[in-house]
């Protein structure tokens, strides 16, 4: 009988020794970044760095001769570097019949899953009891005025509130907490609240001011015809209007008060065409009228009202808010970004039809202007907008439109700007985010850190905490530009100083910024340097996010929400259909923990193999 063919064991032991020693020589080169890390992270940190070794190799051929023997792959190695490479090499000393030599460990097989679940509780509070993954819900500003919306909320499977100090004002962040808390008493649920400072974010600058004018518009079908009434609410300015209003005007208090069911208002618009309200209904504070054609109306409209038994028959249309019509870009065209916050216009031409200036609007950081160069990429709108710098100065930057809509694309006011390729750096906190972060430290259970690029930022951020006594403050990462991503490792070990930590994957952005063929493998990454780290991870941006908007999910956002589940917690947007997308997640999310916990596939019997295979 044939001699066995010997595998070659001690290659593949030395192999393993390789990567351990590499492992622990990077442990020692970033010894003194590990040693400022807070205590519960100080074994998460030395298993990350480990990870990283391992990561600066191509060990695919070793799995594969691994797998080959019926062994670890390593392909599960994340949270236990060290004791999947133990394990392995005892299990080929075994079969060698070599020596087995046990080295320390800084995080065992059974370790890795208590780090992560006491990590995750820390920061996100106790597991939910039917599912391991928590939902966290963005609020809008008109939560403030539907209590009940937040009770069903609770109800729906919410976890966490996540409030964006990009949008609104501290009355309005306090009321949204001041609802949570109080629905947390009634449901006997707790809901961490989040709360994101705005960041260096790069926006658009202001337009210039258009007409204070209002459009009316019916609604019509596809054959122009008006199928219903637009329903106009008439009120004193500041008034409170019903539901399901298409526009307010606001009048004189005395002169609304004195309306009834069914009186007509006859007015003529800007184009000089005559028409007519009907009072549809009285309200406590001004009344519902409806409008059949279209209309334009400007401040100081006349209202008549037609019957002759009211006693003060004329007002006039009050402030209306201006327009701001926005900027429409085509491709090849050209756009001038200031400086100087000058309000955004249009391209000015001549007579023959020559530009004699192109279309211009300023930008909210006027640091890039040094730190941008000409033939780098520009992004606008969430990349609905692409464009080259051509030319930069002190005062200016030109870029040229190299993708938009066949029709034109719109630009407007306080729209995103990516800069992929440019290395805006940003040290510090901004002047808002400091004033907002007071407000966090007295109210808030997690603060995020938003366009965070560089481990800088994240030191201003924990000596202001230090500041305002707000040490216990959860922090949480948003990574959501490709610099982020870059600078990943160093940004982990920078928030591992405060705990509890976490990180969000901000899906939006970072698709804009590294590319949406990309997303998929950026996204991949972040959560295996994640596991590595033991630090919990929030998967957000558009998930299920027709559902919440429209009301009905899409095949793909489905699978979307199915892969959320190796996240620990899950964001959803708001939307008037947000209850439906709690309750679909929660629904989702529960039937995926049977078949995936993180990224390791959960081999439970499938349904199919019920089937008799007898023929």
């Amino acid at each position: 009988m044939p001699k066995p063919k010997e595998e070659p064991y001690d290659t593949l032991i030395a192999q393993l020794d390789q990567l351990h020693q590499d492992a622990i020589a990077l442990e020692k080169k970033f010894s003194a970044a590990v040693k400022v890390v807070h205590p519960n992270f100080r074994k998460s940190a030395k298993n990350l760095l480990h990870y990283l070794a391992l990561r600066q190799h191509d060990i695919r051929e070793l799995q594969q001769q691994l797998a080959a023997l019926g062994l670890s792959s390593l392909g599960r190695a994340e949270g236990h570097v060290l004791a999947s490479l133990q394990a392995v090499r005892k299990q080929l000393c075994y079969l060698s019949a070599c020596q087995s030599a046990p080295k320390h460990l800084s995080v065992t097989f059974n370790e890795n899953k208590k780090l992560l679940a006491a990590h995750t509780e820390a920061l996100l509070g106790t597991k939910p009891k039917k599912r391991r993954t928590s939902i966290m819900v963005t609020l809008a500003a008109d939560v403030v005025n539907e209590y009940e919306l937040v009770l069903r909320m609770f109800k729906a499977g919410m976890n966490c509130a996540r409030i964006n100090c990009a949008h609104d004002s501290e009355k309005v962040w306090l009321k949204m907490i001041e609802l949570i808390r109080q629905a947390e008493k009634e449901t006997g649920s707790s809901c961490k609240i989040l709360i994101d400072l705005m960041g260096p974010k790069l926006r658009t600058g202001p337009l210039k001011e258009g007409p204070r004018m209002r459009a009316i518009h019916p609604v019509q079908n596809d054959l122009g015809q008006v199928t219903e009434a637009a329903k106009v609410w008439l009120a004193p300015a500041g008034a409170e209007p019903p539901k399901n209003i298409d526009a307010v005007l606001p009048v004189d208090a005395d002169w609304v008060a004195q309306l009834q069911e069914n009186d007509k208002i006859n007015f003529t618009d800007t184009r000089g065409r005559k028409r007519t309200f009907t009072v549809a209904s009285k309200e406590e504070n001004g009344c519902v009228a409806r409008l059949f054609k279209t209309s334009y109306l400007v401040t100081g409209t006349k209202l008549r009202v037609k019957s002759k038994s009211v006693p003060d028959r004329v007002t006039e249309v009050g402030e209306l808010p201006p327009i701001y019509s926005p900027l429409i870009l085509k491709s090849d065209s050209l756009l001038m970004i200031t400086k100087e916050q000058i309000p955004g216009e249009p391209a000015q031409y001549d007579s023959k039809g020559h530009i004699v200036q192109p279309a211009h609007i300023a930008c909210t950081l006027p640091e890039v202007f040094k730190q941008v160069k000409a033939g780098q990429p520009i992004l606008f709108n969430d990349g609905k907008i692409g464009g080259v710098i051509e030319e930069v100065n002190k005062d200016k930057l030109f870029v040229k439109i190299t993708s938009a809509s066949e029709k034109g694309s719109k630009l407007r006011a306080d729209q995103g700007i990516n800069l992929p390729e440019s290395d805006i750096h940003l040290k510090g906190l901004t002047d808002k985010d400091k004033k907002d972060l007071r407000f966090i430290a007295k109210h808030a259970d997690i603060v995020n850190l938003s366009f965070v690029n560089h481990a800088e930022t994240v030191d201003a951020l924990q000596q202001e905490l230090k500041k305002l006594k707000a040490e216990h403050l959860g922090v949480m990462l948003k990574i959501e530009t490709k610099e982020g991503f870059r600078n990943l490792p160093h940004l982990l070990l920078a928030v591992m100083q405060c705990y509890p930590a976490g990180i969000m994957i901000a899906r939006g952005d970072l698709a804009v910024e590294c590319g949406w063929e990309r997303l998929a493998e950026v996204q991949e990454e972040i959560l295996w340097l994640c596991e590595a780290a033991h630090l919990p991870v929030v998967w957000a941006t558009q998930v299920l996010e027709t559902l919440a908007k429209k009301g009905r999910p899409s095949r793909a956002e489905i699978t979307d929400a199915a892969m959320a589940q190796r996240a620990d917690c899950v964001m959803l947007n708001k939307g008037p259909h947000v209850i439906k997308a709690i309750e679909m997640l929660h629904d989702i999310l529960v039937r995926m923990q049977e078949h995936q916990n993180k990224k390791t596939s959960m081999l439970r019997s499938l349904h199919i193999s019920e089937l008799d295979m007898q023929p």
